[in-house]
């Protein structure tokens, strides 16, 4: 039987404590933590059961909930993908204060942040975070492993691709396809779709050739 208010997390730093106070806002309860090794800071007095490559999570966990607590989209992907292999109970956090449209469809081990709004027919992945005051306009799709920055906007039918880190106040105007495997400088105006991977900047964006 599912014990569906009681969680595991994995990772435990900053952008979890985020996800933490959401979740006990929400009535779960934080039963410990997984991570490469014990935090020397534990402001909330979680249990560390040792990194999960390396201990019988099934056993630890059992029937409980488990979610990736990490900011950074590859270390996510493959909490995600580790989650799926063992079969875990995977779910979706939004936090009480988002907006979400009842035609915005989310995955699972995906993060909606405070103060979000998630309009209509928007399609949000698997392990995405859409950080606080984020905007996700109507008919959006966000894929799998993509983090939007807090205060960042999508307007309406724009694309982001798997894997892409979209930074804090960045405005993406309508219509935008963002390949896969894209970083977003903060602050930036997308007007044009980012066709090749790499680190875009500036208004209007820019590819950063790093030399």
């Amino acid at each position: 039987m599912l014990e569906d208010k009681k969680v595991f997390i994995f990772g435990y730093s900053g952008h979890a404590y985020v996800i933490i106070e959401s979740l006990i806002e929400m009535g779960y309860s934080i039963e410990g933590y997984f991570d490469f090794e014990e935090a020397t800071v534990n402001p909330y007095g979680l249990t560390y059961y040792g990194f999960e490559k390396k201990v019988a999570v099934q056993e630890i966990v059992k029937n409980s909930l488990v979610f990736p607590t990490v900011g950074d989209n590859v270390i996510r992907k493959k909490l995600v993908h580790f989650f799926e292999e063992l079969r875990l109970n995977q779910f979706t956090v939004i936090d009480k204060s988002a907006n979400v449209s009842k035609t915005a469809q989310i995955g699972y081990s995906t993060y909606i942040g405070k103060n979000t709004a998630i309009n209509a027919q928007a399609k949000i992945g698997n392990g995405v975070i859409v950080n606080t005051g984020a905007i996700i306009e109507h008919e959006c799709h966000v894929n799998d492993f993509v983090h939007v920055a807090p205060a960042s906007v999508l307007c309406g039918n724009v694309t982001v691709n798997k894997n892409v880190f979209i930074g804090a106040n960045t405005v993406v105007k309508n219509n935008i396809s963002i390949h896969e495997e894209v970083t977003i400088g903060a602050g930036a105006v997308v007007v044009k779709s980012i066709v090749e991977k790499g680190i875009w900047v500036g208004n209007p964006t820019r590819k950063n050739e790093i030399k």
